[in-house]
């Protein structure tokens, strides 16, 4: 399999805007938001269908993105913080934190774009958060 966009960033092939990472995971802004602070968490071993995962490395995908998702919340304004599935657009497992205030921002359609400027302020506020957490 050819390598996906994420792995080139987990690789740093292609600049990303991180916000955090380990050994295993990558969470980094989603550079095509529905929101301001959307986020996509990554394991770094390319898998396409995120259910194809071993147990354990679904598991702490999900553990690390619950982390992400606590600073998320704490750095942007919002009711709560939507997860999503959805796969089909990058043949790497990953999953999408997105700050919510009603069900729109949950929409894939409704694209927003920001400033390099805006993705550097929520980045920073974000990273401030997610080492507090």
């Amino acid at each position: 399999m050819a390598a996906s966009i994420f792995t080139k960033i987990v690789n740093g092939e292609i600049p990303a805007y991180k916000i955090a990472e380990d050994d295993r995971y990558l969470a980094f802004l989603d550079v095509f938001p529905t929101t301001k602070g959307h986020t996509l968490v990554v394991p770094k071993q390319q898998i396409d269908y995120i259910f194809d995962l071993e147990d354990e490395l679904y598991a702490g995908l999900m553990l690390f993105s619950k982390k992400v998702a606590v600073a998320i919340e704490k750095a942007v304004p919002c009711k709560r913080i939507g997860v999503a599935v959805v796969g089909l657009e990058v043949p790497h497992a990953h999953v999408h934190l997105i700050p919510m205030n009603s069900m729109q921002d949950m929409n894939f359609a409704n694209k927003q774009q920001f400033s390099k400027e805006e993705f550097e302020d929520v980045l920073e506020k974000i990273k401030a958060a997610y080492s507090a957490v």
